[in-house]
């Protein structure tokens, strides 16, 4: 509850959000700009004039209910659009209101977050499971002619072990690569958001009760209504409004940082003149294919990379005197991008 209330403030977008299931029919797609402090910085040595920070899509897609992975509450559909996800994050409510309904129930105020948590992750396995069973027979016959899917089918059936034990894949120690053209969606990581009251977000130990919910995952905890009010600030009177709410910044802001290290990704820098920018890449993506994501040619041509660390250039306070300090050094096509990184990419057309 409250996952397009959410959304909205997330976005900036005005989608519907109603208190009754499957408001949410077709997924609503928005894109968040993370932030980031080191745009600001980096643009005053270079006087950039723009700043573009990485972004990240968030879909909203409607609740799923019980039955949902045999078509309950046009389930089926929902999970089509899950599948098209690169992580899944649960919207839990947490909080209390007489005039929010509650699939099953009566008494709209009762609450139970574990079981909510346990009903989208049993439709999320069931559907899985449906998926492998299908599966099976066809790597069965194609094992017999093709040895390398032999070593599929052993994992699928690892996979199967696992959901009929009623857990998720996504954290297990199979070679979830090996069977990815399956599009399981237990594989994917999860992150949970908390939808609690705004009086309790200082509640140390509800937060810790509802951390082991999900552990190891990670959670985070707000309140949508006050992410609502706080995306309509401007930048002075959030800075007041968070003070006096006693918030170090919009949960929001938490999410979008999150959501981003929940996916695997991390960011690399360029800045000149016209702009400061933060480039999205995956953690391990050597720099050829760091460069490939300004332009395809960038990675066909590559030659080296200038570069120098976010804090060391800061230090030094300008591209000349970190050179001068020798911070500032060449990288080859093996080098493994690291978080931060300022970059200048020499390249062949």
């Amino acid at each position: 509850m409250g996952k397009s209330t959410l959304f909205n403030a997330l976005t900036k977008n005005n989608v519907l959000a109603a208190n009754y299931p499957f408001a949410t029919i077709e997924p609503n797609v928005g894109v968040v700009g993370v932030p980031d402090p080191r745009l600001a910085q980096l643009a005053k040595i270079f006087g950039s004039e723009k700043l573009l920070p990485a972004a990240v899509s968030f879909v909203d897609i409607a609740g799923i209910v019980k039955g949902a992975s045999e078509g309950a509450g046009l389930g089926n559909k929902f999970l089509a659009n899950i599948r098209e996800t690169d992580a899944i994050c649960q919207v839990i409510r947490v909080f209390k209101d007489e005039n929010v309904t509650r699939e099953g129930e009566r008494t709209s105020a009762f609450l139970d977050p574990a079981s909510d948590i346990e009903v989208v992750n049993m439709e999320l396995a069931l559907a899985d499971l449906q998926t492998i069973e299908k599966a099976i027979p066809r790597l069965e016959k194609e094992s017999r002619i093709h040895k390398e899917k032999a070593a599929t089918l052993e994992v699928v059936k690892q996979a199967q072990a696992i959901l009929n034990d009623g857990k998720l894949l996504s954290g297990s120690k199979i070679d979830l690569a090996a069977i990815a053209e399956l599009q399981l969606m237990t594989t994917k990581p999860f992150l949970y958001v908390f939808n609690v009251d705004a009086a309790e977000l200082s509640d140390l130990e509800l937060r810790a009760s509802l951390q082991k919910l999900v552990a190891p995952a990670k959670a985070i905890f707000l309140d949508a209504k006050t992410e609502a009010e706080l995306a309509e600030l401007d930048e002075e009177d959030l800075a007041e409004f968070l003070k006096e709410i006693g918030m170090e910044e919009p949960g929001l802001v938490t999410l979008a940082g999150v959501g981003f290290e929940t996916l695997g990704l991390q960011t690399y820098l360029t800045a000149g003149p016209k702009e400061t920018r933060a480039w999205t890449i995956h953690k391990g993506d050597t720099a050829p294919v760091a460069a490939g994501v300004i332009h395809t040619d960038f990675q066909k041509g590559f030659i080296k990379a200038e570069i120098v660390a976010f804090d060391d250039l800061i230090e030094a306070g300008s591209m000349t005197e970190a050179r001068a300090r020798g911070k500032v050094r060449m990288e080859g096509k093996e080098y493994v991008m690291a978080d931060g990184d300022v970059v200048e990419f020499r390249f062949n057309v």
